[in-house]
């Protein structure tokens, strides 16, 4: 999939990735794509629930070994 945008947030807990993400999808564009890295297992319903409550859409996650991958479409 293509990212417009790549957002590391490996290392960093709860809510730093999420506020991190945030920051980086208020200087996107709507539509386009935001590839985030995170090694925090809570990440993966957070940004469920992030996706949920800002109207942003989480096209898709994945786990890869010991990190999550987080895809979300700017409103």
């Amino acid at each position: 999939m293509h990212a417009d945008k790549e957002l590391d947030t490996r290392g960093l807990n709860c809510p730093l990735p999420i506020l991190k993400a945030k920051k980086a999808l208020a200087d996107m564009a709507s539509g386009e794509v935001l590839k985030i890295l995170a090694t925090d297992p809570s990440s993966v319903r957070d940004f469920q629930a992030f996706a949920r409550q800002t109207d942003n859409e989480l096209v898709e996650q994945q786990t890869e070994a010991d990190q999550f991958v987080h895809w979300l479409r700017r409103r």
